[in-house]
């Protein structure tokens, strides 16, 4: 697929994309040597390919999904299999791409060996950040009703793409004597294990239902101390199970989003027809208070986060029914939402509905908080008035916010998902270090925001907002936790971006995502990381800027300008997001504008301080700071008209990134949802094919009202790199138009993932954001035969196997050849072959001095594309001691090292040397 031909496609003009089965060799070669990195092999049989990657432990299962990389770009999602330990790429997925650097990530962190080499990182002076003064209005606090508590079984659903049907089952903590109708908090878990043996340390399991003598994780009453505090204060609240999706969505492009979407609205269904008929609720919804249906908050943990977004939107902008789980009528309103710890891989907030966001300090799974995205992703994209919030909580970690992901609090094993290590203790994150919360003051802080969000979003009271909003106060009840926050939307105007055609002069404009470290604004090898420059599908990406200062001396002044002057007008602030390195402190600039008419004025003086950070944490995120704009109206600027704003470094030296500025003004205005265009990709699986050439187009739906922006990547299948265009949406249209040329041919090669990639960029959402066109190679894999070159030698000389197929193809392949005992005679032992040979291809040294098939002696080996042939050599070594006649006998072997049933195992004979 060329990147010229689908921009041409997009635009409207007549290009095809150009997808065949690659014939160049090298082709998905590892390296000059045919060699993989430790724990990684090429697998597969009946003709699919498989990249496998097994790890030394087993990996917890968690939130962040697991990735395989190679360099900086992303070859696919492997499937995890039961050991928890072994994860399976299929090859069409990894692309035509070298297999080289091969790596594989979770959120950002490095999994496999090369983790094991930590960077340096200088984190001298951590210290907890101040604290802030207390708000006026504390929602920590318990209020006045006692409660009731119980549980509801419902028949479970099917959902399209799962096989097993998913539990409709449910925890529900209510006010007790509540008059009239109360607002509905529902509640949504993350990923977790879902099954567990009784009695055992670690004997946990991702199947559904459990097998007999395992019990459910009852994940969903991890929040019932959040749901207390809430009930108390008058909300219902409900906490759904989501297991069967969590041992399901494996499988699911999109990692469960939309299943969780249709879940969440199942039980809202039911919420909304027992509101109506009260008779035919479950006997602890009857003893609860009515539920208010026009006022729901939805609080989703990790892959619960981005579940409970995608609920919202769907609420908001129906899916494409083939597939949904949910086909009935909306009969509530999603006021807002809580994402805590969230994933967000479709990279895909809900602009319209109000956000708080918890970013968790030392997330050990969603480790690059790329949640954060709730946040930054909503700016532009529609009216701007709904409040996105992001609470950054120090010393926080993944699980604890779910006491069933607890120890010593959870029914089944749990853990500490930032982790221990004695031999390399973290400064911020290891539990006991000034910085790090006890799982209860962790749990405490969390239930006090969620109530935050609740009073704010369902019960109206602006009080609480100064909690959210980055206007720097705090709720005593979360003490001693150090939250932070900051926001965009709101009562919000102007906007300086470093994008939308803004001019940056005396700093530079950098990218959140780019492979050039010139033009990133983090460079690799940067100790920590920021949660505003997560990774998404590509490597490279456009439209996600920020504005990086440097500097050595005081004085040098960072300009932007808008395309267009801005209006501040309204506002009393002016709010600036500003990120600056972890663990420092005395950063100083002067913060001024400018007007059309060129009249200028300081508004003032800006000081931030690093949030305490180390090499595994998300620690360069953006605070929030504010000047007043009195200065301004002083000095009689039009603030209809801002044309500029200037930062002025006043420290002697240092670093920071603007990520934008706004004007600010207390108050959260009423939200209105805007009718807009929704897009989703599909996928379309066809054959390639023996001969002729057919054209597919990758199925996109664009559905919904009005006209929209948004940027279509295309990801190249031969190189995975990504070439972007603007592109005007609107419903019924097809203006997102990828043409795929495919041409049919007799050569066995891999599978071929075409694949776009969608992000909304200006009054539309996005749906199911990643698809394409799957080609299938239809043509038979090459019989493979092993047969003898030198089979008979004498000591000192090699031993050599040819590993052949019919004709060259247009992929690798590879067959695993095992070492076997010898079934009569002597056989040759681990001194009787190079030792240099022995330790390249099984790692293993001579001594002590045993049978060579006791060595570990399985190999893969690798005939080129383009070739038909490899040798697998065995040199023997000579020496001064008389031995008998010695072999050794080697076999093709399945992918589990089990010799193929059909093939004769070959034996090779030395000789004595006389």
């Amino acid at each position: 697929m060329t990147a010229v031909a689908v921009l041409a496609a997009l635009a409207g003009s007549p290009g095809l994309a150009q997808a065949q089965q690659p014939h160049q060799a090298g082709l998905l070669s590892t390296a000059d040597d045919n060699r993989l990195p430790p724990g990684w092999r090429i697998d597969g049989e009946h003709g699919s390919r498989e990249l496998v990657w097994r790890a030394s432990k087993p990996v917890p299962m968690g939130d962040a999904r697991v990735e395989f990389r190679s360099g900086d770009r992303l070859l696919g999602v492997p499937k995890p299999a039961k050991d928890g330990r072994t994860f399976r790429l299929a090859l069409d997925e990894a692309g035509s791409t070298a297999l080289t650097d091969l790596q594989v990530t979770a959120a950002g962190r490095r999994l496999d060996a090369a983790a094991d080499q930590p960077r340096e990182s200088d984190a001298q002076g951590v210290r907890l950040p101040a604290q802030a003064p207390a708000n006026g209005v504390d929602p920590g606090k318990p209020g006045s009703y006692r409660t009731v508590s119980g549980s509801y079984d419902l028949a479970p659903v099917r959902l399209p793409g799962f096989a097993t049907p998913v539990e409709m089952h449910a925890q529900v903590v209510a006010p007790k004597g509540a008059t009239g109708s109360r607002p509905l908090a529902l509640f949504l878990h993350g990923r977790h294990g879902t099954c567990y043996k009784p009695g055992s340390e670690d004997d946990v399991t991702i199947d559904w239902p459990c097998a007999d003598g395992y019990k459910p994780i009852p994940s969903d009453k991890g929040y019932l101390r959040d749901q207390k505090l809430l009930a108390s204060q008058g909300y219902v609240t409900v906490s759904i199970s989501a297991n069967g999706i969590n041992a399901q969505d494996w499988q699911a492009e999109d990692a469960g989003a939309q299943a969780r979407s249709s879940l969440v609205r199942q039980h809202l269904a039911h919420w909304a027809d027992w509101a109506a008929h009260r008779s035919t609720a479950p006997a602890v919804v009857r003893q609860a208070p009515k539920a208010d249906l026009s006022r729901v908050l939805l609080v989703g943990h990790s892959r619960g986060g981005e579940g409970v977004n995608r609920a919202a939107m769907d609420s908001l902008y129906p899916p494409p029914a083939a597939e949904d789980g949910y086909r009935g009528p909306v009969r509530w309103k999603v006021r807002g939402t809580v994402l805590i710890g969230p994933t967000i891989f479709g990279q895909n907030p809900v602009a319209d509905v109000p956000s708080v966001t918890l970013l968790p300090g030392c997330d050990g799974d969603v480790s690059d908080l790329q949640g954060e995205d709730f946040v930054d992703g909503t700016r532009g994209v529609s009216r701007g008035t709904a409040l996105h919030s992001a609470v950054y909580v120090v010393g926080a970690n993944h699980n604890y916010f779910n006491s069933e992901w607890t120890p010593g609090e959870a029914e089944a094993p749990a853990q500490d998902d930032f982790g221990t290590d004695p031999d390399q203790v973290d400064p911020v994150c290891t539990p006991g270090a000034p910085t790090r919360l006890t799982a209860a003051q962790q749990h405490k802080a969390g239930s006090t925001y969620i109530a935050a969000a609740a009073r704010l979003f369902l019960a109206g009271d602006d009080r609480v907002r100064p909690l959210l909003d980055g206007s720097g106060r705090r709720a005593p009840s979360a003490d001693p936790a150090r939250v932070l926050t900051h926001a965009v939307g709101g009562r919000r105007s102007g906007g300086f971006l470093p994008d939308a055609g803004a001019k940056v002069t005396g700093a530079r404009r950098c990218s959140a995502i780019d492979p050039n470290p010139a033009v990133a604004c983090l460079a690799p090898d940067t100790p920590g990381s920021s949660p505003h420059f997560a990774w998404w599908e590509t490597e490279k990406e456009t439209g996600r800027s920020a504005v990086d200062l440097k500097w050595s001396a005081p004085g040098r002044a960072a300009r932007v300008t808008p395309a267009k002057p801005l209006s501040l007008r309204g506002s009393q602030k002016l709010a600036l997001r500003v990120l600056v390195p972890p663990n420092t402190t005395g950063t100083k600039f002067d913060v001024s504008v400018t007007d059309s008419a060129g009249r200028r004025a300081t508004l003032g003086r800006a000081e931030v301080a690093g949030l305490p950070g180390s090499a595994r944490t998300a620690s360069y995120w953006a605070q929030e700071l504010r000047v007043p704009l009195t200065a301004a109206t002083r000095a009689g600027l039009d603030l209809r008209h801002v044309k500029s704003l200037e930062l002025t470094p006043r420290s002697r030296s240092g670093r920071a990134w603007l990520m934008d500025a706004w004007g600010w003004a207390p108050g959260t205005p009423a939200v209105t949802a805007a009718a807009l265009p929704r897009v989703d990709v599909g996928r379309t699986t066809v054959k390639e094919g023996d001969s002729g050439t057919r054209t597919y187009r990758i199925p996109v739906k664009i559905s919904g009202h009005g006209s929209g922006q948004v940027r279509v990547y295309v990801l190249a299948p031969d190189s995975g790199r990504s070439e972007s265009r603007l592109v005007t949406v609107r419903p019924g249209s097809h203006a997102i138009d990828v043409p795929v040329e495919v041409k049919g041919d007799t050569n066995y090669g891999e599978d071929v993932q075409h694949d776009i990639a969608v992000k909304a960029v200006h009054n539309s959402v996005i749906g199911k954001h990643r698809g394409g066109v799957t080609v299938e190679n239809d043509d038979p894999e090459p019989a493979i035969t092993l047969s003898p070159v030198a089979d008979r030698v004498t000591e000192g000389e090699t031993l050599t196997w040819r590993l052949s197929i019919d004709a060259p193809t247009a992929v690798d392949i590879w067959q695993p050849v095992r070492v076997l005992p010898v079934t009569g005679g002597t056989e040759l032992s681990t001194k009787d072959v190079d030792p240099q040979w022995l330790k390249d291809w099984s790692g293993d040294v001579p001594d002590p001095e045993r049978p060579l098939s006791d060595a570990n002696l399985w190999v893969w080996l690798n005939i080129p594309a383009g070739s038909t042939s490899v040798d697998f050599i065995t040199p023997t070594v000579r020496d001064q001691v008389a031995e008998p006649t010695e072999s050794m006998r080697i076999a093709l072997t399945d992918r589990n090292a089990n010799p193929l049933p059909d093939r004769p195992a070959l034996t090779g004979t030395v000789l004595d040397r006389p």
